[in-house]
């Protein structure tokens, strides 16, 4: 490309005219090959080098004018142009050093942009963790996070509270697994080959956690199912309704809590009594037969309609229910039964595997993935 070459002084640099508007002008200097002068059309002057690495065009900006005086910005140049010269791309070593200097909460911030696909829970979730196990930490390098940091701060969580320890660190070693392959020196390397989250591993340090086995035992079920019913008042409640409603569902499907809190009318066939849930955690869409209870209970609720969502709610910013703690409160009181919202789901397991219901039936009704089963993808459902 053809610059205007000129002699650069204060003078000079202060009557350039000013190129039309969205283009910019270019001038080299007369003492340095390959100093530049960007001007735009708004008057900002700029610095630059620019020059070919492996055949390939470099343009690096020094600085603007007047900030950066004519000599500084020749003095600078003339470094540029020397790491140029001997195979080095200074862009690369800038960009480099600034991925040298993320802190945990700025890749933490990348890794959020990056995917997508992260359902909303999922990310209140990890930004619980990022705010209280890593608090500490937000604003460290995450090139100084070490292993024995790792080791260390798995033992304090760990005091607190064993299973949050290992998901605090779970998400961690994602984190640095990202950084593994966003983040690269000015060769190209990955500039976090190691994750020191593995040091758990190695000594076989991560917390011996049970899953939670809770569910609402066979002689239970009486008990607590009057007691859901019971929440329905003798005016007409909103809330109260909705929460037994859901909980019913929730028992009577094995659904995950958020996925029957989003369902919307649009997604109940009463025609063919099916019910879909096209947004899963695990991203596979599930469609449900309907028995003729839940078929009643919907078309009930569709009598009272209050929006697009089945489970609507008026309390929240979302316009559906999000939980119904004082209603489980309330039914836990009532019926002498502890359990949570995914006790419901679990229990739907439980039963449905003592009814003898197939291993692969059971795992579609409740979307559990089958993608590493080779017999499971010859099965439709």
């Amino acid at each position: 490309m053809a610059y205007e070459t000129i002699n650069l002084t204060q003078k000079k640099l202060d009557s350039l005219p000013r190129p039309e508007k969205g283009k910019r002008a270019y001038y080299r200097d007369k003492k340095i090959n390959g100093l530049l002068v960007s001007v735009t059309s708004g008057g900002i002057l700029s610095f630059q080098v620019y020059r070919k690495l492996n055949g390939k065009p470099i343009r690096v900006t020094l600085g603007r004018y007047p900030d950066m005086k004519i000599e500084q910005a020749r003095n600078k140049a003339i470094k540029q142009l020397g790491e140029i010269a001997i195979g080095n791309n200074p862009n690369q070593h800038k960009k480099a050093q600034r991925a040298r200097g993320r802190t945990l909460k700025q890749v933490y911030d990348d890794y959020l942009k990056a995917r997508k696909a992260l359902k909303p829970g999922t990310i209140k979730d990890y930004n619980a963790i990022i705010e209280k196990s890593f608090k500490d930490w937000k604003d460290t390098p995450l090139s100084e996070i070490t292993r024995d940091k790792v080791a260390s701060k798995h033992r304090k969580l760990g005091k607190t509270s064993q299973a949050r320890a290992n998901n605090a660190m779970r998400v961690l070693r994602a984190l640095f697994n990202f950084a593994a392959g966003e983040y690269e020196d000015e060769h190209g390397r990955t500039l976090y080959p190691d994750n020191p989250v593995n040091r758990l591993s190695h000594t076989k340090a991560w917390y011996d956690v049970q899953r939670r086995q809770r569910t609402i035992k066979a002689h239970e079920l009486k008990d607590w199912y009057d007691a859901v019913n019971n929440l329905k008042s003798k005016q007409y409640n909103e809330h109260a309704e909705t929460a037994r409603d859901y909980l019913l569902l929730l028992l009577l499907t094995g659904l995950r809590r958020e996925e029957a809190a989003r369902i919307e009318w649009d997604h109940i066939d009463f025609t063919g009594k099916t019910l879909s849930i096209p947004d899963t955690k695990n991203n596979e869409p599930l469609t449900l037969p309907l028995s003729d209870y839940l078929l009643d209970l919907l078309q009930t609720r569709l009598e009272n309609k209050q929006g697009k969502y089945a489970f609507a709610s008026s309390q929240s910013k979302s316009g559906h229910i999000v939980n119904a703690y004082k209603q489980i409160e309330k039914v836990r009181k009532e019926s002498g039964v502890e359990f949570s919202a995914h006790d419901l789901r679990r229990t739907f397991i439980t039963i449905a595997e003592s009814l003898d219901i197939p291993a692969y039936a059971l795992k579609r009704l409740i979307n559990h993935k089958m993608k590493h089963d080779v017999t499971a993808g010859y099965i439709i459902m």
